[in-house]
């Protein structure tokens, strides 16, 4: 049983992008592991952009 969690930011994602992910995970460990789709699960964690760093900074998002 597969179990697969994607850790993305809180900003400017879609419920559309989010099921895109979730189908294409999935998709992955059937295709490379020969794993079954119906076992296969996807986590998908929204982080705070406030809680995300890069590169030892928090990340606030792009400067605009």
């Amino acid at each position: 049983m597969p179990y697969i969690n994607i850790k993305i930011t809180d900003k400017q994602v879609t419920q559309e992008q989010k099921s895109q992910l979730i189908e294409g995970a999935t998709q992955l460990v059937v295709e490379i592991l020969n794993k079954n789709p119906k076992t296969t699960h996807v986590v998908i964690e929204e982080i705070p952009i406030e809680n995300w760093g890069v590169n030892g900074k928090q990340y606030l998002g792009p400067k605009t």
